[in-house]
């Protein structure tokens, strides 16, 4: 299993791959095809728990998954993405709620939705050897501030990122994704720090790259612009489904090698 300082000395000398995961069947899958990192997203609101956004996860929802996809993953490091209000109110609250998910769901790093107000939390992690990183740009858990259009466009917006991303840096994140940019401030801010950079939907000049699982493998019936399905899983599921709804009505399912008889039992009723 990679450790942080490995992901870290990849930067610069080979491409970083991350994709979700939110059950270990999945976790396992991802595992064995040799993806670097798996992000246990929030994301699982909107692609696997039905929510409009990613705001109604709770913490436990979140432990629940980290749990599943650690016990279902061996060697890609397992990062927990910390939902809305489970951090940044309270400094105490945030690290008890950051360690629970390395203490006793089996995680290796947590994430944040960053800014100005994580800078601090993110030193004090780090300090208590919880392994942070930090995520700058779109981040959905700020939908009802930012809409999820496409950030940091003019100048000063693009900046802030810059010294947001060196902020984090020196608080001890150990990786950042930059989502939703211009292609070209995120190779500048590849540029400006030293820990990895993981983009979605910000150009192919960063160290790594992450997208939704269910987007990857064409489960999600839509994707963001930024997105490619490699696969069509939605279409072979439905595909599969209606068999077997066919074989049943049809007569055909079970049949004689699905099932078994017992002749002492014959003459019940």
């Amino acid at each position: 299993m990679p450790t942080v300082r490995d992901l870290q000395a990849m930067a610069g000398e080979e491409p970083i791959t991350m994709l979700t995961a939110y059950d270990a069947v999945t976790a396992s899958i991802v595992d064995d095809a040799g993806i670097d990192v798996i992000l246990v997203g929030d994301s699982m609101g909107n692609a696997v728990l039905g929510y409009e956004d990613t705001l109604p996860v709770t913490l436990d929802e979140v432990a629940s998954r980290v749990g599943a996809v650690a016990r279902g993953a061996d060697d890609a490091l397992v990062v927990a993405d910390m939902p809305f209000l489970s951090f940044g109110a309270d400094e105490a609250e945030s690290v008890e709620n950051c360690g629970r998910m390395l203490k006793e769901e089996g995680a290796n790093a947590v994430k944040l939705e960053s800014g100005p107000h994580t800078v601090d939390l993110t030193e004090r992690l780090a300090d208590l050897g919880i392994p942070t990183m930090a995520h700058l740009g779109l981040t959905p858990q700020s939908v009802n501030q930012t809409g999820y259009t496409r950030q940091a466009t003019d100048r000063e917006e693009a900046e802030e990122i810059i010294s947001l991303a060196r902020e984090h840096e020196a608080a001890g994140a150990f990786a950042l994704v930059l989502e939703h940019i211009p292609a070209n401030l995120a190779e500048q801010v590849t540029e400006a720090v030293d820990i990895p950079t993981i983009g979605i939907g910000a150009g192919g000049d960063c160290d790594g790259q992450v997208l939704v699982f269910t987007d990857v493998v064409g489960l999600s019936e839509r994707s963001p612009p930024f997105a490619e399905q490699f696969g069509d899983v939605r279409g072979e599921i439905e595909g599969a489904v209606g068999d077997y709804v066919d074989a049943v009505a049809d007569g055909d399912f079970p049949g004689e090698e699905h099932s078994h008889t017992a002749d002492e039992l014959d003459d019940l009723y």
